[in-house]
């Protein structure tokens, strides 16, 4: 019998002892020590490097990185865990400066490495001693046009810290401090965000709509901080754009994701073609809970037995099950998140919003965060970010810098767990109408991880290219976001008014740029992964499990083709939807 996971947060105990501790006084100050050191032995001498020499310097290169990223990372989790404790402030603030410094102090190891004559570089890359960081220089090498001299690169870092990242940050310590009041069963509650959020799952559709508005309101009641935040961040990426030579906002993250923007632009475009299937399911949805038509906040209702909360521990044995039937050999992996106390469960004032997964190096071992309510959709979470947990664990036998896997794969892993959790939920089942729900929850998912993310790309899209013609007002930004969720609702759901508020939460738009695709594109990866396990049984888990532990050691094409993949066939993004489109006919087999 397992013993009971209480709710409680991580133990990071093993990393340091707290924010105080003289050990991580000591990495901060070796850290920089180390990165000078780097400086003076390498700097300008990558040029006229064979490739025993390079192979020293990389070598050097991917143990320094080891070395930065253990104390930064640490501040991150205190500070997500609670941002409003000052000492976790502080630290977080330190360790941004810190990788700021040491960041400047050392990029011009790739800046060297991008001059680099052409024959020698070609030459370079087949030398047998170089075969495991021949992927990691070819992708330095496509960076070569839009790097500037070392000076001006180092500048534009420093003043990230009063620009951009200063933004970021004050963008998640205003989302981290707001409180909502809400009356909920006669009774006055103060709710944070997460909890709020999880009232989307409330069976009362009034609950569902007045929930959903006071999320959104109250952002909206911060317009002048948020509209400056996200007029200066598109701002500062577009300036950067036209200093680098980019034609277009999205390809410094096509080019590191290795994608052709054309390929972008068609896993784009397809999903575009097959919004009426989302259309399609709202409306039978409707039918299901009684409706004339949905309003966006009854997307994620329950239907039937998804009322039912799940505690903690029945969520985890949920998981742990999916992923031994799967490969046996993936429980232990994932049973150790418990035991180590690796996880941050449940919702509390201060803490980080939504859920990740944090892979530090290879020689340390990754945290989760979530804010558990104990919705079906808590549980998917949980095995979503599980999957990322694995993911890491099994990249740990490359080195550094092949350790974190190219974006576009990069929730592979997560959303292959979440595949794995509803069959297992199906197979276990045999209730017509727990199925029916089950199915309606998994095709919600597939929704919000294809079309929903396909949304939100176009709106950042829209939003920096209109901001370089100048600042966009709260409600222009409003306007674009409606318009883009108007395209894949059209007229099967109804939007409620304070939704305009909806861009306002998202922290992707403001950390990482353009990641929202990677959602779409693994989630079809995911379909056509899965289509092929269902074929092949346990005979696929190995090249899946060769996926996940080959890293970013390859470029995503050639990481997926020995699974039978081809990311380029012009069909290969519609086979995904038409995956989608069988669920949806399963679902309407079972309501009929």
């Amino acid at each position: 019998m397992e013993t009971s996971t209480p709710i409680q947060g991580w133990d990071t105990t093993p990393l340091y002892a707290g924010p105080e501790a003289p050990e991580l006084s000591h990495d901060f100050r070796t850290g920089e020590a180390a990165a000078r050191l780097f400086r003076e032995t390498w700097l300008g001498r990558i040029v006229e490097l064979d490739a025993d020499a390079l192979l020293t310097a990389l070598t050097a290169y991917e143990a320094l990185h080891e070395q930065l990223s253990k104390p930064q990372m640490y501040a991150h989790l205190l500070f997500a865990a609670d941002s409003e404790h000052d000492p976790h402030k502080q630290l977080s603030q330190q360790a941004m400066e810190f990788g700021n410094r040491v960041t400047r102090e050392i990029l011009f190891f790739e800046l060297e490495l991008m001059q680099i004559a052409d024959d020698r570089f070609a030459a370079l890359l087949d030398d047998p001693l170089l075969a495991n960081y021949r992927h990691f220089l070819a992708g330095v090498r496509k960076f070569r046009p839009y790097a500037l001299p070392e000076r001006e690169e180092q500048l534009l870092k420093q003043k990230n810290l009063t620009g951009s990242e200063a933004f970021a940050r004050l963008f998640e310590e205003l989302s981290a401090s707001l409180r909502f009041p809400f009356t909920l069963d006669g009774e006055q509650r103060e709710m944070t965000g997460e909890e709020l959020l999880a009232l989307l799952h409330h069976p009362d559709g009034a609950v569902r709509e007045r929930a959903f508005a006071t999320f959104l309101e109250s952002h909206g009641g911060h317009a002048i901080v948020l509209s400056t935040i996200f007029n200066t961040v598109a701002l500062d990426h577009g300036q950067e754009l036209e200093l680098r030579g980019y034609r277009h906002p999205m390809e410094p993250t096509n080019i590191g994701n290795e994608l052709p923007d054309q390929v972008v632009e068609n896993l784009m475009a397809v999903s575009e073609t097959n919004y009426p299937l989302a259309r399609e399911y709202f409306r039978l949805k409707a039918r299901l809970l009684g409706l004339p038509r949905l309003k966006n906040s009854d997307i994620y209702a329950p239907v039937g037995e998804t009322h039912r909360t799940y505690t903690f521990d029945e969520a985890r044995d949920l998981v742990l099950e999916s992923f031994e039937r799967f490969n046996p050999a993936y429980r232990p992996i994932i049973e150790a998140f418990f035991s180590d106390a690796r996880i941050d469960i449940p919702p509390r004032p201060g803490k980080t919003g939504g859920a990740f997964c944090m892979g530090m190096t290879p020689s340390l071992p990754p945290y989760v965060l979530v804010n558990f309510t104990g919705t079906l959709r808590d549980v998917s979470t949980l095995a979503h970010e599980l999957g990322h947990g694995l993911h890491f664990v099994l990249s740990q036998q490359q080195t550094m810098i092949n350790y974190h896997a190219p974006l576009p794969l990069a929730e592979t892993a997560s959303v292959f767990a979440e595949m794995l959790l509803t069959r297992h939920l199906l197979e276990r089942e045999r209730d017509p109408g727990v199925r029916i729900a089950l199915l309606c929850a998994k095709i919600e998912e597939i929704i919000a991880t294809t079309f929903r993310q396909n949304v939100l790309t176009r709106f950042e899209e829209r939003l920096h290219l209109e901001r370089a013609d100048g600042l966009l007002t709260a409600g222009r930004i409003g306007d674009l976001w409606w318009e883009e969720n108007a395209r894949l609702y059209g007229d099967a759901v109804e939007m409620i008014e304070p939704y305009r508020w909806g861009w306002s939460y998202i922290s992707h738009f403001i950390h990482t740029r353009f990641y929202c695709y990677s959602y779409t594109f693994a989630e079809l990866l995911v379909l056509a992964l899965y289509r092929r396990y269902q074929e092949q049984g346990t005979g696929f888990v190995p090249s899946y499990e060769a996926i996940l532990a080959s890293g970013g050691s390859q470029s995503p094409a050639d990481t997926v083709r020995p699974a039978g993949i081809d990311l380029f066939a012009p069909d290969f993004w519609q086979k995904g939807y038409d995956v989608l489109g069988e669920l949806l006919e399963e679902l309407k087999g079972l309501v009929s």
